[in-house]
């Protein structure tokens, strides 16, 4: 079976390494990986397929820095001529990024099975970009693997399966990744020791809502410059947001630092004391790992995470944000139940397909 693999955002490069390290296992599958590059910042990428031992991309097609209209259409472009010459027996995508739908299309046009990695999710937001290219994504994928039961009855009430199509509660592969390299993540990191700090917040600001709109990125600086304060605020900032800030002369009084690896990353979930996010899978990896989340956005794909108390939203305003830090000891959170699978929903993806 020949598998090829779309790739372009941090969160699918960790998705990849546990379902590539399941392909591996049978030797009758030949999985290539595609980078389109729309994460190219070494950062954000590179050091992925190095730390967490992912098979080299067999194709890079560094396509970044574009709108969403332009990105998508090039990627169509040059992802259809690899899938001509590489004839593969299904392409396989992860997530909601213009790279998931650019892949999908190209595929789906091509009449090759699309085999969809957290398929389900919905914000009911459609000026969400993410929203529009999930929703387009599972539309046209063949397998659709999702990652809760919240996702499966999402395209159940939408009228899935359609003719054709395979519903399957696979569990989240982020969840495997996060019990995979947590052992490992101590002795490859030492950001926390760097960092000198005892206690602190862990944030992330990537989201278009955020980061374009500079009312929304100026009341959550407001509120993170509070926060810090109080606990030490550490930053991960990806290089688009911190110019962005510097062109418009917005403050960032809090410990902004430049974005991390993937064992950073965990070890930095290890040893905070809470998260502030609007990532989509940080707010899980805050489950993960047992650490209160505050989200910045009006709403979320996890709400399982919201029912069992182990999130809040507050949007991008500054009061908003601080009520809900204000509060967040007196939260109650379930953090033991088991909302994301049993930590082998890469294996049941990979069975999955093999048995095609």
């Amino acid at each position: 079976m020949r598998i090829l693999t779309v790739l372009g955002a941090r969160p699918q490069f960790v998705k990849a390494a546990v379902v590539s390290r399941a392909f591996a296992r049978y030797p009758e599958v030949q999985e290539k990986i595609i980078h389109t590059g729309q994460h190219h910042d070494a950062n954000m990428s590179d050091v992925f397929f190095e730390e967490m031992e992912i098979p080299r991309p067999a194709f890079h097609l560094g396509i970044h820095g574009l709108g969403h209209g332009a990105m998508t259409g090039q990627m169509l472009e040059k992802l259809e001529q690899v899938f001509l010459n590489e004839k593969p027996d299904a392409v396989l995508v992860y997530g909601d990024t213009n790279s998931t739908l650019a892949g999908a299309l190209a595929a789906c046009k091509l009449h090759i099975p699309v085999a969809h990695v957290e398929a389900g999710l919905r914000s009911f937001n459609m000026r969400m970009p993410e929203e529009v290219n999930r929703i387009l994504t599972d539309r046209v994928s063949r397998w659709l693997f999702c990652p809760t039961q919240t996702a499966v009855d999402n395209l159940s009430k939408e009228g899935y399966p359609f003719s054709g199509m395979q519903l399957h509660l696979s569990g989240d592969v982020m969840q495997d990744a996060a019990l995979f390299y947590a052992q490992r993540s101590a002795e490859k990191s030492d950001v926390v020791k760097r960092l000198g700090l005892d206690t602190f917040v862990l944030c992330t600001i990537h989201r278009a809502e955020n980061t374009d709109d500079l009312n929304r990125l100026r009341n959550i600086a407001d509120a993170l410059a509070e926060i810090h304060r109080d606990t030490p605020v550490v930053c991960p900032l990806h290089p688009r947001t911190r110019k962005l800030a510097a062109e418009k002369g917005l403050n960032l009084p809090f410990n902004v630092i430049d974005p991390v690896g993937y064992f950073d990353m965990i070890e930095l979930l290890k040893h905070c004391k809470a998260v502030v996010t609007d990532s989509g899978g940080l707010q899980k990896e805050a489950y993960f790992f047992s650490k209160p989340c505050i989200t910045l956005r009006d709403e979320t794909e996890w709400t399982e995470l919201i029912d069992a108390g182990c999130n809040r939203l507050a949007g991008a305003g500054r009061e908003k944000i601080l009520n809900c830090w204000s509060t967040l000891a007196q939260q109650k959170a379930d953090f033991e139940s088991r909302l994301y699978g049993d930590g082998h929903a890469a294996e049941k993806i990979v069975d999955t397909l093999l048995q095609r």
